[in-house]
């Protein structure tokens, strides 16, 4: 178990040799309280409409689904759309950097380049997204800018804060860091505009439920109905570089897949000989770790993409917070 898991571990199970942290978690705490108060005073006005999709823990919640859908919706409204992000695991050190279809994923990381393929909305890479928001509307005049995290970004304006929580994982200890997962005190949930779960249920949250779509080859060309792959392919080499690799592994058993897990670092940079399994079975991931891996497939790769799916209305609902019309 690296350092990570097993602070991970602790964090979410509980362990004592956390506890000595914590007048450092308790002066996070108190710095992030201090950051918001000074944001909320200045009220910013966003140049236009800005929704942030962000949570405030650490790691992965399922951010990624919920931007595809909400850009999916607001397309379908025929407004114009541009994504925002920070561009985790991306090797690139030049910003802005604006991604499309096209992008390498290790040269701006997988997120933004899985965000541009399922939508075809430009995506503006810097860890300023106050600079990227300026790009944005400089070079694409949007109707809506939405932000893939950056909750804590407090120089980036926005009209519209959407929170991912995992339903399954929770907050965990409810400690902010080093000695919790929290990123911001639990408090701010109730401060947000949205609240969204995924994977459980959770007080006062809308539930989300990724639902798969048809399993696909990363060679391209060949896609396969979850039941159809489960006939042809009943054992599965199953790979998940994300926050919570435990969902994919979840979501796998229920589809009826009997898997052997690989689990990575989330944003892990893919290298053919980390799924070269001796036993030649097919290899399952994510979409997000297959848009790293496309380049040196082999035909036995399969990827599982997944849409979000809310509560009827739900999208709407947030997309007329943000544009003012609720």
């Amino acid at each position: 178990m690296s350092v990570s898991e097993w602070i991970q571990k602790g964090w979410y199970k509980g362990s004592p040799w956390l506890v000595p942290l914590r007048p450092l978690s308790m002066l996070v705490s108190m710095e992030a309280a201090r950051r918001l108060r000074r944001f909320r005073k200045a009220k910013p006005v966003p140049p236009v409409p800005v929704l942030v999709v962000g949570n405030i823990t650490v790691g992965g919640t399922g951010k990624t689904p919920l931007v595809i859908a909400l850009v999916q919706a607001a397309k379908a409204r025929g407004l114009t759309v541009v994504v925002v992000s920070r561009g985790y695991g991306g090797k690139t050190n030049q910003y802005p950097v604006t991604v499309d279809a096209q992008s390498a994923a290790l040269d701006v990381g997988d997120e933004p380049v899985l965000i541009a393929r399922r939508t075809g909305a430009p995506v503006i890479l810097d860890p300023d997204r106050h600079n990227a928001l300026q790009v944005a509307v400089r070079d694409h005049q949007p109707d809506l800018v939405i932000s893939d995290d950056g909750l804590q970004h407090y120089a980036l304006p926005r009209s519209v804060e959407v929170v991912v929580v995992d339903g399954q994982r929770g907050l965990g200890n409810g400690r902010c860091l080093p000695e919790g997962p929290l990123r911001e005190p639990a408090s701010r949930l109730k401060e947000v505009d949205f609240v969204i779960s995924t994977g459980g249920g959770w007080s006062g949250a809308h539930p989300m439920i990724m639902r798969p779509d048809g399993v696909e080859s990363l060679q391209g060309g060949h896609s396969l109905s979850p039941q159809d792959f489960l006939r042809s392919h009943p054992q599965v080499h199953a790979v998940a570089g994300i926050g919570n690799p435990k969902r994919f592994f979840n979501l796998l058993n229920i589809l009826g897949l009997n898997i052997t897990p690989h689990v990575f670092a989330d944003h892990h940079a893919y290298q053919p000989a980390d799924l070269a399994f001796a036993d030649g079975l097919p290899v399952l991931m994510t979409e997000k770790d297959a848009v790293k891996c496309k380049e040196f497939a082999e035909p036995h790769w399969w990827f599982l993409p997944v849409t979000a799916s809310l509560p009827e209305g739900l999208l709407e609902q947030i997309l007329d917070r943000a544009l003012g019309k609720d």
